[in-house]
């Protein structure tokens, strides 16, 4: 017994100092936040001898006359339309391929879990001429309106994982009270989807929070940026960078990515789990 709790208390502080390995970075990036700017890169101990507050404040201001908030309600505007297109067209997608029986049905699922395999740099150069030749360039539209059409086959096969552990009596029932495809969906299906449409949503905006090359891609416009392109405003190609205003700026960045996560986090592992164990 007593060598059992020791190795457990061993696992402990393995696994503590491997933790505290990883947060390293985030623990520097949060403490330079707070340095001026020449004590950045010359003091690299986590505890600041001397501490202000104009990192922010200045990052804040903005640069190029527009101010970080803007960059920020940029970023929330595409971040949430991507959210909601995704949970729109993956979940009727998942469905159809979940429950409906169709022509075909096996081909095209084949042919969408091909496409999870594609990288996404073979089909931006045709994505881009498509964009260009009906005027979306330069407009959010080419980073949310592919949401809604159900383009993202990783969430597509996620939600088909979790459709296909739903017990099909659900449906037999429904289908006798005389509820049609469109019902069954919106009534049974889309309830019970709670906790993989949780998943989806986070990895959604997530990834179109800290999204960099679609961004830089498709917007050309200064006050059109989110926050990736706001931050990088901040480095200047002659050497002379802000990286104290860009060290604050990335804080406030991540602190809705963790809000998102931490206040989700029971869901977000509920759908994980059962969409990796309902094959």
């Amino acid at each position: 017994m007593q060598i059992t709790r020791r190795w457990n208390w061993l696992n402990h502080v393995v696994v503590l100092l491997i933790g505290l390995l990883m947060l390293y970075p985030i623990l520097w990036l949060i403490s330079s936040s707070f340095k001026p700017s020449y004590l950045i890169f010359s003091d690299l101990r986590l505890w600041p001898t001397e501490v202000t507050l104009d990192n922010y404040s200045k990052g804040w201001a903005g640069i190029a006359r527009l101010k970080f908030g803007t960059f920020i309600t940029n970023s929330f505007v595409v971040a949430t339309l991507s959210v909601i297109g995704n949970i729109i067209g993956c979940s009727l997608a998942a469905y159809a391929f979940g429950r409906l029986q169709f022509s075909l049905k096996k081909l095209w699922f084949g042919i969408m879990m091909i496409t999870i395999m594609l990288p996404y740099h073979v089909t931006v150069i045709p994505q881009y001429i498509l964009f260009e030749k009906i005027g979306w360039i330069n407009s959010y539209l080419p980073l949310i309106t592919p949401k809604f059409l159900a383009t993202e086959a990783f969430y597509i096969f996620l939600m088909v994982q979790f459709v296909r552990g739903l017990p099909r009596e659900l449906d037999e029932s429904a289908t006798i009270d005389g509820c049609g495809p469109i019902r069954i969906f919106w009534n049974i299906i889309l309830p019970l989807m709670v906790p993989a449409i949780i998943t989806t949503s986070i990895f959604t905006f997530m990834g179109a929070w800290d999204d960099f090359f679609s961004q830089l891609l498709f917007l050309n416009s200064a006050n059109k940026y989110t926050i990736p392109l706001g931050l990088r405003l901040f480095m200047d190609a002659s050497g002379a960078s802000s990286w104290g205003p860009l060290l604050a700026m990335s804080v406030v960045a991540l602190i809705p990515c963790l809000l998102l996560f931490f206040a989700l986090q029971k869901h977000f592992v509920e759908g994980i789990s059962t969409t990796g164990l309902k094959g």
